[in-house]
């Protein structure tokens, strides 16, 4: 027998729900205020077949450019041979959420401002930009009445 060659191929896991998540859709999905320019993440939820996006968008963040009554416009890059298409993809509210890829640059944000408010009250310079961990300082070991094992590998004896 051959491989099937449909829409909804190679989707069994992909578009089912997650364990003890099955049945009904929470109200919640339904209440949630999207707006144009939003970001949000794609995944089709297998109970809703309508406005249910293609499996090449499960997973994608894109950007809403329309909102309806029922669905969302979503604006998605898509790779296309060698080049990036922004295509134009409507969807069901039930295969959206809201991304929480921004969470964090908007809370840093939030913060840098008040650091800065702070900084020119006292007068003094505070830099806000992310620094890398610096490396752990060199500090000895010492075990406290323990043995020191030296662990070193057994010569090879060839046997004949």
């Amino acid at each position: 027998m051959t491989n099937p060659h449909g829409k909804k191929r190679g989707t069994r896991d992909m578009f089912a729900r997650d364990f003890r998540k099955r049945g009904l859709i929470p109200l919640s999905t339904y209440m949630k205020v999207y707006k144009n320019g939003d970001i949000v993440d794609i995944k089709g939820t297998g109970t809703v077949t309508k406005g249910m996006p293609h499996k090449v968008y499960h997973g994608k963040t894109g950007r809403v450019y329309n909102v309806t009554k029922r669905a969302v416009g979503v604006i998605v890059n898509k790779r296309v041979k060698g080049r990036i298409l922004a295509k134009k993809i409507n969807l069901r509210v039930e295969h959206i959420r809201h991304s929480k890829c921004r969470d964090d640059f908007l809370n840093r944000v939030v913060k840098n401002e008040l650091v800065k408010k702070e900084a020119k009250a006292t007068g003094i310079y505070v830099s806000t930009r992310r620094a890398p961990v610096v490396p752990r300082s060199s500090h000895t070991v010492k075990g406290k009445g323990i043995q020191v094992e030296e662990v070193n590998p057994i010569p090879y004896e060839f046997v004949a």
